[in-house]
């Protein structure tokens, strides 16, 4: 068996010296030559490290060239890459580096602190970097392009984390479906602000212009005035860019937006949350197309709206037909497929989804069907040109600012508190995050509602975007007779306090 030739090292041996990567926090410059130098030296590295095939490299920075030097290296090797939430509580950040058990742990200087307050030593970044730039390059070895390549966490409705496993074959075709959904080509230059710890940070946004010999722009994070001004600078020549809804309503508010400056040359991409036609609205009054997609963690990108600024506006609310080769069911309760129009849940199958969890096969045996359907979760129709649009989530997950959030681990820190006996979490709206937490509790007898004294006690258990912004004391959750709690009976009540 031979080893694989990925993306980097075809276009490092036929056009080496063609622009690859670009770090915008230092300035520094790869071309595709240099870029596949760069990850042979690094997958060197990585074997005087003592890492091998299956072993784990977890990291936890901010967005960096470095980073996708190091994944492409841990491929070259067969080691598992796992980015890691920089946004996670010192405790929730534990776990996962407990369930990960990695052989190597890489931290940035902004994330070496909460690394130690997770019981965890990582290695600096800056460290890496030097001992890279003098490593003996390695040849890559041969690989299972089934086997597991990258874990993304993503938070479980149990509350329990869950690895979401991605395969060099998933992560090579959810790169085809965005690409061909994009129309990149090696002429495409993407700014890259989505953190690396999401697929469409680490997977979508490299890969899809990397497997054309395009240009990354990595950029270390969002900042709304900072962005419009990459966005409109012709030097950069910005092609492409993705944000969640939230984003795209902070870089309209911001003072420096010019939508002038961008038509005709950035197509903008949005997904992740919710996107309603009267945000949407002025963008294509702008004549700017923004096209929303649907995609997941266990299987990328697998819808997108057409890059037409007539198709968006008749369909707004849509987003999009499916991808090539990725077969898409809308099933009712009892696995039946509905009619067009009707409202049924996704199912997904193809080289883009996921095979599992890691190391949870309870919860893989729970996502798929005998037959290999990966169940979403996730309700849409889909109308007879093939044109999906969603209804609701399934699942009691809401978004916030792009962010999942799982009500039942929300809950679980809430039910640490002393005086809290019960408590129930839903997303609510909210006009610049998408959705926000309200959480109805019930004390224990005599106790009194302290909220700055929960606020900081959440904030020690878990991510500051997961607490919520609003609470209500209530007597008794309401309930059914076999003892479920109606959360839409909980939103009615915040709704009718909030009018």
């Amino acid at each position: 068996m031979t080893a694989a030739r990925d993306s980097i090292a075809l276009y490092g041996l036929q056009q080496p010296d063609r622009l690859a990567a670009v770090d915008l926090a230092t300035g520094r410059r790869w071309s595709y030559g240099a870029l596949d130098q760069a990850v042979a030296r690094c997958s060197g590295w990585l074997v005087a490290q003592g890492v091998g095939a299956g072993d784990r490299v977890a990291v936890l920075a901010r967005n960096s060239v470095e980073l996708l030097i190091l994944q492409f290296a841990c491929m070259r090797r067969g080691a598992i890459f796992v980015p890691l939430n920089w946004r996670l509580a010192a405790a929730e950040l534990g776990v996962l580096l407990e369930d990960c058990t990695p052989s190597l742990f890489v931290a940035d200087v902004t994330c070496t602190a909460l690394a130690a307050q997770a019981g965890w030593r990582a290695l600096q970044l800056a460290e890496m970097i030097a001992a890279i730039e003098r490593a003996a390059p390695a040849p890559p070895v041969a690989f299972d392009e089934n086997a597991p390549s990258i874990l993304l966490y993503t938070s479980g409705t149990s509350g329990r984390p869950k690895g979401v496993i991605v395969t060099e074959r998933n992560a090579h075709f959810t790169a085809r479906n965005f690409g061909a959904f994009s129309a990149t080509t090696s002429d495409s230059i993407y700014l890259c602000e989505s953190p690396m710890f999401h697929v469409i940070g680490l997977v979508t946004s490299f890969r899809a212009p990397l497997l054309q010999g395009g240009v990354v722009l990595v950029s270390d994070g969002f900042d709304a005035a900072r962005t419009n001004r990459r966005l409109a600078d012709p030097s950069l020549g910005v092609t492409h860019y993705f944000c969640v809804p939230q984003m795209a309503a902070m870089l309209r508010a911001d003072p420096d937006f010019a939508p002038e400056r961008l038509v005709g040359r950035v197509t903008m991409f949005t997904g992740g949350a919710p996107l309603d036609a009267t945000d949407l609205a002025p963008w294509l009054a702008d004549r700017i197309v923004l096209a929303n997609g649907f995609g997941m963690t266990e299987v990328g990108t697998v819808t997108c709206m057409p890059l037409d600024l007539a198709a968006i506006a008749a369909r707004p609310r849509s987003v999009g037909p499916v991808a090539p080769l990725q077969e898409m069911r809308l099933v009712d309760s009892a696995g039946a497929d509905v009619e067009p129009g009707a409202v049924g849940e996704i199912w997904l199958r193809g080289p883009n989804v996921s095979p599992g969890y890691w190391q949870r096969e309870d919860a893989t045996r729970a996502a798929f069907t005998d037959d290999g359907w990966f169940r979403t979760g996730d309700a849409a129709t889909r109308d007879e040109d093939g044109f999906v649009t969603l209804v609701d989530r399934l699942k009691d997950m809401f978004i916030s600012g792009g962010e999942n959030i799982y009500p039942a681990e929300v809950e679980a820190a809430l039910l640490a508190h002393p005086d809290i006996v019960e408590a129930a979490v839903v997303g609510i709206e909210d006009a610049r995050w998408g959705e926000v937490g309200h959480a109805a509790l019930v004390l224990r007898a005599g106790a009194a509602f302290d909220e700055q004294a929960v606020i900081a006690h959440c904030n020690a258990r878990i991510a500051r975007y997961k607490i919520p912004r609003s609470f209500a004391v209530l007597d008794a959750l309401p309930r059914t007779g076999s003892g479920k709690v109606l959360k839409h009976v909980l939103k009615s009540m915040h709704a009718a306090k909030e009018s």
